[in-house]
């Protein structure tokens, strides 16, 4: 029977609806909650667990929210070891690795983003397997699966013997206080020992190419000189739509949420609260983003400002998304990725859409 040990970071992804842009440390942990957000890192690890409901395994696991209160939920019986404190911290989920570690789990299943996978990393390094359920905010490391259900379908083919290997993968993190700044500083940390299949790992960020500037350009030009004035235009973050506000001479924030309407700025940096208000005032609206390089990802990956209730509001008609030629052939063929945190919505946006390329250049692309 095999061993697989759990760990979740219950704080994991709560500053990303009220654009934190990240969610390490205490203080922004409390500034997140003081501002309404609500956790979503154990909802997001309960999607991944019910998978394995059924089959024979041993789950080790940490107490209260730090996987024993997941498991639960998810029908699970776990064996639960350690102690925490009120408010978990980075400190808890390194020494939770390390308590994994000298039990000998087959797999270690942790819940959260790059900061959790430092911390696992700092802990056992590349010595025990592992497989991240995505729940944080900047998931720039390659350990993590899509979406958490297809993180709890590839531990159930891992758990009944299926065709499965291991890869080592990067582990990155960025510097959140630089980031907050407008800043993206991204650094490797090491590789871990990963549970893989193309088709479910997302793979690193990979970072943007200077010779794509002619087609963003040629794409943001089009869009303006088409944008309605009665519309509100939600601009989502990065360099492929930062011409936008460029060509309309207004700033942009690079790596936020920023809102236009009538050619002039609404919103700078906005969080959900603000995008929906917003929507509330305008007739209607139209949603602009770019795609995650080397993951494909047009929602869930640093823009979680646009929930679930901002995309069913604004309706997938009116959802207009931009790559580069460049940015798509570096995908290999692979289709383009949301994990919204809604596994309904996630369905309802599969399918293909035009994905403007340039001035007047479109292409079909798939949404998986």
């Amino acid at each position: 029977m095999k061993t697989i040990g759990l760990i979740v970071n219950p704080w994991a992804g709560i500053g990303g609806r009220v654009g934190l842009k990240g969610s390490d440390g205490l203080d922004v942990r409390r500034r997140a909650l003081e501002m309404g957000a609500q956790p979503l890192s154990p909802r997001r690890t309960v999607e991944a667990l019910r998978v394995l409901k059924g089959l024979e395994f041993r789950l080790v696991t940490y107490p209260g929210p730090m996987g024993e209160e997941e498991a639960l939920e998810a029908g699970l019986k776990p064996h639960v070891i350690g102690e925490i404190g009120e408010e978990t911290t980075g400190e808890d989920t390194r020494r939770a690795a390390k308590d994994m570690e000298a039990l000998g789990v087959d797999l270690l299943l942790f819940a959260g983003g790059d900061g959790t996978a430092r911390d696992v990393y700092s802990a056992i390094g590349d010595r025990v397997p592992v497989l991240g359920i995505p729940t944080g905010v900047k998931i720039h490391s390659a350990v993590f699966a899509v979406n958490p259900r297809r993180a709890g379908e590839l531990v159930r083919r891992f758990l009944e013997g299926g065709q499965v290997e291991f890869r080592l993968e990067e582990v990155m993190d960025i510097d959140e206080e630089a980031f907050r700044r407008n800043i993206l500083q991204a650094r490797l940390y090491g590789y871990m020992k990963t549970l893989y299949a193309e088709d479910v790992i997302q793979g690193s960020k990979e970072a943007g190419v200077a010779d794509d500037e002619s087609s963003k350009i040629g794409a943001a030009n089009e869009l303006v000189e088409e944008m309605d004035p009665e519309a509100l235009y939600i601009l989502g973050p990065g360099t492929t739509v930062k011409p936008i506000a460029d060509r309309l001479g207004l700033p942009k924030t690079l790596l936020g949420v920023d809102l236009v309407r009538g050619g002039k700025l609404v919103a700078q940096d906005a969080n959900e609260a603000t995008i929906l208000q917003a929507l509330e005032e305008a007739p209607k609206a139209k949603l602009v983003v770019g795609v995650v390089g080397g993951q494909g990802f047009v929602f869930g990956r640093g823009n979680q400002q646009i929930s679930p209730e901002v995309i069913r509001r604004v309706g997938r008609e009116n959802i207009v998304i931009i790559a580069t030629p460049r940015k798509l052939a570096r995908l290999g063929g692979r289709p383009l990725r949301v994990d919204t945190g809604d596994p309904e919505l996630d369905e309802e946006l599969r399918g293909y859409y035009k994905v403007h390329t340039g001035y007047g250049r479109r292409t079909l692309y798939k949404v998986a």
